[in-house]
């Protein structure tokens, strides 16, 4: 007899598709066809068994149900500290984009939320309430007409025992139904019961997002205190370009625990203060940190990206922390680890770093170390592009402006009391270096020469650096990256302490 796997939730335990072909060392075919069949054969079950407890999963042996996630790490049981007692409740509506809510809903837990999960029926034809049961750890509802759960008003509990409700995806149908305050399922009838926060993060088609009827919903929720998470630009499911794209999981997660439990991500900092900074001016400000690259997508397997290791934004982030502030990190793919103490939002691309610096304001300084590629692709295949044939013929890439995150920062209407950028330049410095701060809009410039032979900083533990401010410019010596950091630092405490 074959015994039916729920795929989706082994998929998403361990990472992904690619990381399940990897594991079986099958190609994307193969894994379409267990999920399709929703049974693996026989020679990868004790593999997937294996990678799952090496994980922490309790596995049921015969169908590799998961019965329980991982314990969780020691930033993660922080990160729990902080947030105890937070509960979301994850409302997931009928897009394409609805495989992302069980990452969303790891996410939310790796930050020590209890997550309970709502479906809707489109959502149940992307996912099954199975799957998100099992990420959770609780039942998934997705009935209003459940006896059981009827019997004792389930619907008002559901809605009163939450401190936040998450929309994920928020597609146009559900956020127009919800404006209209139409309560025909057990998803929209809680919106209406709930005294809680509402937060969506929106998923659509371009010029869906951009009609006219969409926009007047989304001010509408947005008047009625309803916060709005992405969406940002990029490839949708529909094979179009442009905003629409719903953001990230993780950016998505950080974005809601910030909207429940900002006050006590600062109070946990200020209890674990470093012995020599105890009294620091900077305990209990919010600042964000960017680090590390962004990669921009060409093809299903080429990008364009830069050599930022992330060193020095990690570094910068640690010694905000230690400090007592509140830091919440936004890094691009990086090999560093999480500094203690901090937020770390994981993010991709431009428009992912955006959506996510948007979504930490506001903040009392921003400080911007993240290599930000200048341009992305203007149309991203979803094939792998291939070399002609003619050795000789030339290849072209239509390429666009990624957005400046810095500027949008120093002109936000909730802009930082402190906005610092990174200039990294391979000539004329101190010049170059002048002109962006001013172009920026922003307060402070840290200036420093890459790519040398001897001294390529990028990837390299040592930094060299000058620090250009509206009265002048200091020159710094060539320091380790930590050192650079805590410099830093202790101008902006000086700073803070006037």
């Amino acid at each position: 007899m074959t015994i039916s796997v729920n795929l989706s939730a082994i998929i998403t335990a361990l990472g992904g598709r690619h990381a399940i072909q990897q594991l079986l060392n099958v190609g994307p075919s193969a894994i379409s066809n267990y999920v399709t069949r929703g049974h693996l054969p026989e020679r990868a079950k004790p593999i997937i068994y294996a990678a799952l407890t090496q994980k922490g999963y309790q596995i049921r042996a015969d169908d590799l149900e998961i019965l329980a996630g991982p314990p969780a790490t020691s930033a993660q049981a922080q990160n729990n500290a902080t947030h105890f007692g937070k509960r979301v409740l994850l409302i997931v509506a009928g897009g394409i984009a609805a495989y992302k809510a069980l990452e969303t809903a790891r996410q939310l837990q790796q930050l020590g939320a209890h997550v309970t999960g709502v479906m809707t029926d489109g959502a149940k034809q992307f996912i099954t309430p199975l799957s998100l049961a099992a990420l959770t750890g609780e039942k998934c509802y997705d009935s209003l007409f459940s006896l059981t759960d009827e019997a004792e008003m389930g619907h008002i509990r559901l809605a009163r025992s939450a401190d936040l409700v998450l929309v994920v995806p928020a597609t146009a149908n559900f956020m127009a139904r919800a404006n209209a305050g139409i309560a025909d399922d057990l998803a929209t009838t809680i919106l209406l019961a709930t005294t809680a926060k509402v937060a969506m993060a929106p998923a659509m088609n371009p010029a869906m997002w951009s009609h006219a009827a969409t926009q007047h919903n989304i001010a509408s929720l947005r008047q009625r205190g309803v916060q709005m998470i992405g969406p940002v630009s990029g490839d949708t499911a529909c094979g179009e370009e442009g905003e629409g794209r719903m953001c990230e999981p993780a950016v998505i997660a950080a974005a809601a625990m910030q909207l429940i439990a900002p006050q006590n991500m600062i109070k946990a900092k200020d209890m674990i203060k470093a012995k020599d900074h105890g009294n620091s001016p900077l305990a209990g400000k919010r600042v964000i940190v960017t680090s590390g690259p962004t990669i921009e997508p060409i093809d299903k397997v080429r990008f364009i990206a830069n050599r930022s290791s992330g060193k020095q934004g990690h570094a910068i982030a640690g010694a905000l922390a230690k400090r007592g502030a509140d830091v919440t990190l936004i890094s691009g793919p990086v090999n560093e680890p999480t500094p203690d103490l901090v937020t770390i939002i994981h993010v991709t691309t431009a428009d992912d770093m955006l959506a996510a610096c948007k979504s930490a304001l506001p903040a009392d300084i921003a400080i911007c170390a993240a290599a930000v590629a200048d341009w992305r692709v203007k149309s991203i295949s979803d094939q792998k592009l291939k070399k002609p044939e003619d050795p000789n013929a030339d290849m072209s890439l239509a390429l666009c402006q990624n957005p400046d995150i810095l500027a949008h920062i120093s002109t936000a209407p909730n802009r930082p009391r402190l906005v610092i950028g990174f200039a990294a330049e391979t000539e004329n410095l101190l010049q170059n270096a002048t002109k962006k701060r001013q172009r920026k809009g922003c307060d402070w410039m840290i200036a420093n020469q890459v790519g040398g032979d001897a001294d390529p900083v990028f990837g390299s533990p040592l930094n060299q650096a000058m620090l250009l401010t509206a009265t002048g410019v200091e020159e710094w010596p060539q320091m380790q990256k930590t050192d650079l950091a805590e410099t830093l630092v202790d101008h902006i405490e000086a700073e803070f302490a006037k």
